[in-house]
């Protein structure tokens, strides 16, 4: 899949993005890419490990990229009675904020350690500046995400005129470090959602780059991300 050039950010996208200066510095942050599924418990643990040497200056910031083997995950306000299937995949206590969510192959995860003492101080400003670097992104993608009042996460509209999740955000922070971080459907199994109520919305559905008819390569996803969070968060290496 190739693009000419990102399509021009709506003037609600930059002017949310002229509120979140500042998440930007100029110290280049490691940009990692898991070849391999990685197991959760795998990935939980490097996580917290990573954020605990940055929080006492022994490690630089860090956006890992991966994929997950399928399971669910149970953020802090997780309600049982949303795990619709249990015996379908693993599930996992993430916590993260949020609810109920689910991962695996064909979904792009950007778990995101990143010092909040150099980025404002601000975790709602820092929590819009994650949303806006995917909002831009599918923007890139011709995908037109959203936010919605009282959702967290990004979404969109479909054709049918329904309204649907294609990007679901968890974030914690410990010591002013956050790790956990988004999650991208590119074109994962949709199928697999079924098992949970997806971040405890029963009224909306879920869909991906690949069920809107976007045929974009994790590649794609991955080089979009990258450029949008160079423009918000600074430089990377």
């Amino acid at each position: 899949m190739t693009h000419n050039k990102p399509n021009a950010a709506p003037a609600s996208q930059l002017k949310s993005r002229r509120g979140l200066t500042a998440l930007l510095t100029d110290h280049p942050v490691e940009w990692q890419r898991a070849a391999d599924p990685v197991p959760y418990e795998a990935a939980l643990h490097q996580m917290e490990t990573r954020a605990a040497a940055i929080a006492a200056g022994e490690a630089q910031e860090q956006v890992w990229l991966l994929e997950h083997p399928p399971l669910y995950t149970a953020g802090t306000s997780a309600d049982p009675a949303d795990l619709v299937d249990p015996d379908r995949f693993a599930v996992f206590k993430a916590g993260r904020g949020g609810q109920y969510t689910y991962h695996g192959p064909g979904q792009r995860v950007a778990y995101l350690m990143l010092d909040l003492r150099t980025r404002g101080r601000d975790v709602r400003c820092f929590v819009s500046g994650v949303e806006q670097v995917v909002i831009e992104t599918l923007a890139e993608l011709g995908v037109t995400g959203d936010r919605r009042t009282g959702r967290i996460g990004v979404w969109v509209d479909k054709p049918d005129g329904t309204e649907a999740k294609i990007a679901a955000i968890g974030i914690r922070i410990r010591r002013w470090v956050s790790f956990h971080g988004l999650s991208i459907n590119v074109a994962p199994d949709l199928s697999h959602f079924s098992g949970i109520v997806p971040c405890g919305i029963t009224e909306h559905g879920v869909t991906s780059l690949a069920d809107l008819g976007v045929n974009a390569t994790m590649a794609d996803v991955d080089a979009a991300l990258a450029r949008n969070f160079i423009r918000l968060f600074g430089p990377i290496h």
